[in-house]
């Protein structure tokens, strides 16, 4: 049970490499393991975890030997992707990928059968490709393909789990914001990769189909609350960021939301990630 309240209380971060995450940036900054300890939340979904499952479990070993659970996916790149869970209890059972020829053995999704209160919920870890803008460089062509590629797998995976009748909650980097409450600067950011109109369409068919995005619902017609920030400039300073982690949870599950909160570090130097914690307590 969480630290912070009752109920089940599911957190998503991109760590950004879990072992720069876990490493002391400063004296007021001791990294990502005080935090977890304090924040305590029943199930931790990791993405860009960026090392080996031995490393990674090298660099959480002190929560590991405080009785976390691991499990996770590396990326066939080395130093890429690569998504996990951290429960207190070990899942039921755990399934790597969706069905993905091209995407399954990179790092991509996670999914685990974990109990609450005497119900099984699914929950997944998702880091979804960046993308780029479609230019002539191909470069970006690739990127900008690729996820499209996934869209094109994964909503219709989602889709089916939603179909399915689990409880389910799928949640992490996204990669896309919704809509313009979900970036600062939404209108320097028509034609960038995260708020390309197919890719804000392919979000809306899932919460059209019946996916409910729980943040949203929760906090309502507002800004934000943003949970990624460039490293660059004053992003972080000016709160000019976007919501791209973010949980989407099927309906009985949403209908269960006690709280969900963006567990923003209090100054820049404080920060252990680009991305801040997000986190929902279900209740039972």
């Amino acid at each position: 049970m969480s630290a912070q309240t009752s109920g089940f209380t599911v957190t998503t971060i991109n760590v950004n490499g879990v072992r720069a995450a876990v490493k002391q940036r400063n004296d007021d900054n001791p990294g990502m393991l005080p935090w977890l300890t304090a924040a305590a939340p029943d199930v931790v979904l990791l993405q860009e975890i960026r090392a080996s499952e031995k490393l990674a479990r090298k660099a959480l070993a002190p929560a590991l030997d405080d009785g976390w659970q691991l499990v996770m996916t590396e990326s066939s790149v080395a130093g890429h992707a690569g998504v996990g869970l951290l429960t207190r209890t070990e899942p039921a059972a755990v399934r790597i990928g969706f069905g993905s020829d091209e995407f399954d053995g990179l790092g991509r999704y996670l999914e685990a059968d974990v109990d609450h209160d005497g119900q099984t919920v699914t929950v997944g870890s998702l880091y979804l490709p960046t993308g780029a803008a479609l230019t002539e460089d191909p470069k970006d062509v690739a990127k900008y393909e690729e996820k499209l590629r996934f869209l094109d797998e994964f909503g219709p995976y989602l889709d089916g789990l939603l179909a399915s009748g689990r409880a389910a909650v799928v949640a992490g980097d996204w990669n896309i914001a919704p809509d313009e409450r979900d970036i600062k600067n939404w209108k320097g950011n028509r034609k960038n990769a995260g708020f390309l109109p197919h890719e804000r369409e392919w979000v809306a068919a899932r919460l059209a189909g019946g996916w409910v995005d729980v943040a949203r619902e929760h906090h309502g017609d507002v800004p934000g609350p943003y949970a990624w920030w460039s490293w660059r400039g004053k992003a972080f300073d000016n709160d000019a960021g976007w919501r791209i982690d973010y949980h989407l949870a099927t309906p009985q599950l949403a209908a269960r939301t006690r709280r969900t909160w963006v567990d923003r570090a209090d100054a820049y130097n404080l920060r252990w990630s680009d991305h801040a914690p997000v986190s929902v307590v279900f209740g039972s």
